[in-house]
């Protein structure tokens, strides 16, 4: 299993910015069958190794205007720096597999959290340049390739509907951001593409 990250840049970007532009991919993460209330909210000074400035958890049962991104991104950014990073977790629902001895395997719909980072330009050494001035947070890859199981019809249909998902937010963000480049990576590095292939290759 790895880890799936989206890095977004922008051109001519500026801090000042940030907020109106999380809201525009809080909207595309929505608008992609998650979840267009926020969970919870971080602000980290300086570096990852530092703790909070500012911490906020919401409950998500309510229709609570505060759980809006507008309203969490306006609190979160309240006192903005250079050297802030701004991490907001949303909720979205993914295919994954139940096991169960000497039964068929299940597939039933669990909430899964992502999570959208701001950079500050000087936050951690100007990590956006590496980052992306957002970047987004899916976890690992495993409702995406199911790779500790042997792929059936049904397994496949998931995988795929998970998969859809993933491709109607990016192209989302690629059609209606205003982004200059953006790179869908792994923490290992492998193409999430290439393996998706080799993995539905594998489908008798």
């Amino acid at each position: 299993m790895d880890q799936l990250y989206l890095s977004l840049w922008y051109p001519n970007f500026r801090l000042d910015a940030l907020p109106g532009t999380l809201e525009k991919v809080m909207e595309q993460f929505a608008a992609s069958g998650g979840s267009s209330r926020v969970t919870a909210a971080t602000v980290y000074p300086i570096s990852w190794n530092e703790s909070p400035v500012w911490q906020c958890v919401y409950r998500n049962e309510t229709e609570d205007e505060d759980a809006s991104p507008r309203a969490v991104i306006a609190a979160a950014m309240e006192n903005a720096h250079d050297d802030y990073a701004w991490e907001f977790e949303l909720v979205w629902e993914l295919w994954v597999p139940e096991h169960a001895a000497g039964l068929d395997t299940m597939w039933r719909q669990e909430p899964r959290a992502v999570r959208i980072v701001g950079f500050g330009p000087n936050f951690d050494e100007a990590a956006y340049e590496t980052n992306g001035h957002v970047r987004i947070d899916f976890g690992l890859d495993a409702p995406f390739l199911c790779e500790d199981m042997d792929l059936d019809e049904d397994a496949v249909a998931r995988v795929q509907q998970n998969v859809r998902r993933l491709v109607a937010f990016t192209e989302g963000i690629q059609k209606n951001g205003g982004i200059s480049t953006r790179l869908l990576w792994s923490e290992s590095g492998e193409s999430l593409a290439r393996k998706l292939i080799e993995r539905l290759q594998q489908v008798n």
